[in-house]
């Protein structure tokens, strides 16, 4: 799915080498795209240009990316992929679980960057549909509530679910009905995670499977031959 014009990019990046790269590239899918050198640049650049989605450097001149991260966080809801040289797995972790959706070490792949960017913007849209619907459904013997992110049994008992089999679900909930390809399905699961192949959807079906306690019988997760999977049992939203 290529760039829409409502798509808009804030590259925060001192080197001006990689930053006017990245921003030719963007710019040529059809991007919107806005420049920063300093963390002072980002932020009048997030104010007036209110970007879908932000590259953050880690390492820059006035300051960490990662604090501004996490200040952004709080007054946008773009997307945000750290693109750095630090690419130690503690940077990675920390980046991660404090503030990025994604985090992408230097030298940049163009193509991976573009990738990345499209999944989280598509990501973005169906939380952003899904807000405007009636999150809350029940399905089969569990209630699942899309927004607050929780999943319980009817009878309130709460269950925990890991982020990706959480994902897996929604997606599948979502669908309605409808089969979803392995392939569509590693999209779902790979914001976080990297080296996802068909078999990891197997493996996250697998566990969510047992974790719903799902047999043959019950067919809460159905298997589609030939396609992927899709929810196996009727959905009502509430």
């Amino acid at each position: 799915m290529d760039a829409l014009s409502s798509d808009r990019l804030v590259i925060v990046e001192d080197d001006p080498v990689t930053r006017a790269v990245i921003a030719g590239y963007f710019t040529d899918q059809g991007f919107q795209v806005e420049e920063a050198e300093t963390i002072a640049q980002a932020r009048q650049a997030v104010r007036r240009f209110r970007p879908d989605l932000i590259f953050i450097d880690v390492v820059l001149p006035d300051g960490d990316g990662l604090e501004l991260a996490r200040e952004l966080q709080s007054s946008s809801d773009a997307g945000i992929i750290f693109v750095t040289r630090r690419d130690a797995d503690v940077d990675r972790i920390v980046a991660l679980e404090l503030a990025g959706d994604h985090y992408v070490s230097k030298p940049v792949d163009l193509r991976d960057l573009l990738a990345r960017a499209r999944s989280l913007l598509r990501r973005r849209r169906t939380e952003r549909d899904t807000a405007r619907r009636n999150t809350v459904a029940i399905f089969g013997p569990f209630t699942i509530d899309l927004l607050r992110r929780e999943l319980a049994m009817n009878n309130g008992e709460p269950m925990r679910l890991t982020r990706g089999e959480f994902d897996l679900l929604a997606a599948l909930i979502e669908s309605n009905g409808h089969p979803l390809s392995r392939d569509y399905l590693i999209e779902v699961i790979s914001n976080r995670f990297t080296d996802v192949d068909a078999r990891s959807v197997d493996a996250l079906v697998a566990r969510l499977r047992k974790k719903l306690g799902d047999t043959a019988k019950s067919g809460i997760i159905a298997t589609v031959s030939g396609k992927g999977y899709k929810i196996g049992v009727p959905v009502e939203r509430i």
